[in-house]
């Protein structure tokens, strides 16, 4: 029985690793198009089918020469054309590519040729719970006055947690204490803040001071926490609490806006006296993306930048400003920046696929295939296309990409080989020697490499009483005649043949000339010997 018991932790181990590993290698692809991969898979880690999932066979992406692209220089997947398979190219990480942003989708393409077919797909990256909980102080110090009544807020700051969604912080919670108990709250971006809630009135005289334990829990499977201390000191009456002019600033700023500009003041009254009326105002997020983007003038509230914003990177900002007065006492107001758009990104000219060379007799050939995006917004995210120019915006300035596409022409045999003359007349005389040169033929093709290479060769005669290829032979290469033997006037005073050009095309192209061989009569005069009479 104490084995079994000893056991049962070990089996709860391996199922719950089981858990894990088949978490990690869930793929979705219910959509075509639509795969999802837990992050820190290793590389070369299976995504999905991309046959399976368009419904294609394994033979079907190879021949079509399937392949993945993605904008960007940097390429998360890779495909085996083989069998189908979706790798991972590398480990991902859903807080390094998506920061905040959830779900984590990367898109790509999947590109089919012969017949040309782009298909969008996206890369969902599934959060695992990976980061722990923490906080950005280990210890809170409140100074709550005594006369707060029962169901007073005060801020705490929030656990800093990278993962996203239900792995993210999901609840706060206290040690069990008389007075204290935590309240929730949920902003706009889904992320939770704590607020320590006031129970029962506080009494300095009786208790001047406590120690609570904050403690952040998250959704993950199994969940992660962190701690940090609350010391509340309790002090006597202060008993006005800043009050902001406004409870809700809302401002825009250009995405262009210089380091230490002015972003709005905010401003808080205090009606008590002394140090009681005393404020100072203090950001209560431990974002980084707030904490490391703005500053807040402890003495004016100027809120100032500490580093540029980019409206393609973050849209809006949404700001707690909390004032304190010199007692402990605060109140709070939240600011919401907007960040403007302007036209500071030029369109993005991707090249996905280009046809070259391209035979020169093509119509209606697909050359390139490409995409143009602008990361810029409304109007300015408009861009127009221009065949023989440049890619440019509707923005002001204008911003354009420009994209030379070099397409090679490739030759067709189209053009037959020419002869210089239709008609070749030559003089052999009789009694010549045996491979004597009697001339030459030439022909020309106005097309370009194999298709020009020309080739020579003699037709047979159309009638067989003349043994043409004992008389005659041609250089196949240069066109050069020769007579093969020794010929005679009296056996033949004239012939003629047919010489035939092909080019090197396929299907080759061929033209033909005719030859006439004339042997004209040699006069034989008799050697004359003088007789002298005397």
């Amino acid at each position: 029985m104490e084995a079994r018991e000893k056991s049962l932790p070990l089996q709860r181990q391996v199922l719950l690793l089981l858990f894990l590993v088949l978490l990690c290698v869930y793929v979705s692809a219910s959509e075509p198009g639509r795969f999802s991969v837990a992050e820190e898979m290793e590389s070369r880690s299976f995504v999905g089918n991309v046959g399976k999932a368009l419904g294609l066979e394994v033979g079907e992406l190879s021949a079509r020469g399937a392949r993945i692209t993605s904008k960007g220089k940097k390429q998360h997947l890779q495909l085996n054309i083989q069998t189908g398979d979706l790798l991972l190219k590398e480990k991902l990480d859903g807080e390094e590519l998506c920061g905040l942003a959830e779900p984590c989708v990367l898109p790509f393409q999947i590109l089919l040729k012969n017949p040309l077919h782009i298909i969008p797909a996206e890369l969902r990256v599934l959060d695992i719970n990976d980061h722990a909980r923490m906080f950005p102080d280990t210890e809170m110090l409140l100074k709550i006055r005594e006369n707060r009544p029962p169901e007073s807020l005060f801020s705490l700051k929030n656990a800093l947690d990278l993962d996203v969604g239900i792995n993210n912080v999901q609840n706060y919670t206290v040690n069990p204490n008389s007075h204290f108990c935590v309240h929730i709250r949920t902003r706009s971006d889904g992320r939770k803040y704590p607020e320590l809630v006031l129970d029962k009135t506080l009494d300095r005289e009786e208790q001047p001071e406590f120690a609570l334990t904050l403690t952040a829990v998250d959704g993950g499977s199994p969940p992660k926490s962190g701690t940090a201390q609350i010391r509340v000191l309790v002090v006597d009456i202060n008993d006005n609490t800043p009050v902001f002019a406004q409870p809700q600033y809302e401002v825009q700023i250009p995405e262009d806006s210089p380091i230490d500009s002015l972003v709005v003041t905010v401003s808080a009254r205090d009606l008590d006296i002394g140090s009681n009326g005393e404020i100072s105002y203090t950001l209560i997020q431990s974002l980084k993306e707030i904490s490391q983007t703005f500053k807040v003038n402890p003495f004016s509230g100027e809120i100032r930048l500490k580093k540029q914003v980019d409206f393609e990177m973050i849209q809006s900002y949404e700001v707690d400003i909390e004032a304190t007065d010199g007692g402990g006492l605060s109140g709070k107001c939240t600011v919401r920046i907007h960040v403007m758009d302007l036209n500071d990104n030029p369109p993005e000219l991707a090249l996905s696929s280009l046809n070259s060379p391209i035979p020169k007799d093509s119509i209606q050939v697909v050359v390139a295939v490409f995409s143009i995006s602008d990361r810029d917004s409304g109007h300015k995210g408009k861009m127009v296309l221009q065949r023989h120019h440049h890619c440019h915006g509707f923005g002001i300035p204008r911003l354009k990409t420009e994209q030379n596409i070099t397409v090679l022409i490739s030759d067709v045999n189209d053009n037959s080989p020419v002869f210089t003359q239709t008609t070749y007349t030559l003089y052999l005389r009789e009694n010549n020697s045996p491979a004597f040169h009697i001339g030459s033929v030439s022909a020309s093709d106005r097309d370009s490499g194999i298709n020009a290479k020309v080739t020579y060769s003699l037709l047979p005669p159309e009638t067989g009483d003349l043994p043409l290829f004992s008389y005659i032979s041609i250089n196949s290469d240069n066109g050069h005649l020769y007579a093969l033997r020794s010929l005679d006037y009296e056996a033949i005073q004239a012939f003629h043949f047919t010489v035939r050009a092909t080019d090197g095309g396929s299907p080759s192209l061929s033209s033909q000339a005719v030859v006439q061989v004339l042997l004209p009569a040699m006069t034989w005069c008799p050697e004359l010997q003088s007789q002298v009479t005397w």
